[in-house]
């Protein structure tokens, strides 16, 4: 089932929500702050349709619960982490890029955009929350996946906050805990999530939300996740490369051998 107006009145809390951080950036001179927001759009989606389902069930307030749990974690970390940092370079250089006049155009380049993403990314959730049918084995396959994707998330950016902590680590690459057998533990628990949510809209017969978590692992690996973040750690730190010879990018797997490299010297 398909609630037009549930789905609607979401994306008007999410701009909304979008244009009050919006000003909030301009007063700091910093979109680095839409970071915090991102999760939190889904939450606020997924409250939007449960308001507005006509007779909630256990599969909504299980949905419900599971997006809040992501959505408030992962907002608090990015919040953490960039408090007292400034604008993240990412924005910076969309900044450069667009200005004069940046402050407007941060309002539909940054703000916007990224709630239109999250509004079409957020179906599954709409497709779960709203269907009465009871749970089956497909609910607790997605649940189980959704775990595997949180501590995936969850463990990889503890594991990466402490090591950032230790001055002794400033320039060196972190290829132990789960950044041993994946590059990017938290994209993939990220994704892996959206996966999860995917399964429980499937068992509620939302098999059309498809475009969600293909969406969501797209942008993982070649837009704002994998690709844009290799490209500026590969540049400034060359045993980066080393360690994506042994290492998988995104689906975790055992570490491979070092590749011996012959320099120019050794082969004459």
């Amino acid at each position: 089932m398909f609630a037009l107006d549930s789905y609607l009145w979401s994306l008007v809390a999410i701009l909304a929500a979008g244009t009050l951080t919006w000003v909030i950036s301009l007063l700091r001179r910093d979109v680095s702050i839409v970071d915090s927001l991102w999760s939190l759009m889904f939450m606020l989606a997924a409250l939007v349709y449960l308001v507005t389902a006509a007779a909630p069930g256990e599969r909504a307030i299980l949905v419900t619960l599971l997006v809040a749990v992501w959505a408030l974690r992962l907002a608090a970390y990015i919040t953490w982490r960039n408090w007292g940092e400034g604008e993240d370079a990412r924005y910076q250089a969309i900044r450069a890029r667009n200005e004069p006049g940046f402050a407007f155009k941060s309002l539909y380049l940054v703000f916007a955009l990224q709630g239109l993403i999250a509004w079409i990314v957020a179906l599954p959730l709409l497709a779960a929350i709203h269907s009465t049918a009871p749970l089956n084995l497909i609910d607790f396959l997605g649940v189980g996946l959704w775990i595997v994707g949180m501590v995936f998330e969850a463990v990889g950016d503890w594991q990466l906050a402490r090591f950032k902590a230790n001055p002794a680590n400033r320039g060196r690459v972190l290829d132990t805990g789960l950044w041993r057998f994946t590059r990017h533990p938290n994209y993939f628990g990220n994704a892996c999530i959206w996966w999860g949510l995917f399964l429980l809209a499937v068992a509620a017969g939302g098999w059309w939300s498809v475009i969600s978590p293909v969406l969501m692992t797209f942008l993982l690996l070649k837009v704002s996740g994998v690709a844009l973040l290799e490209q500026d750690i590969t540049e400034r730190r060359p045993a980066y490369r080393d360690y994506i010879l042994r290492t998988n990018a995104f689906i975790p797997g055992p570490p491979r051998a070092r590749q011996a490299t012959v320099t120019e010297s050794e082969a004459r």
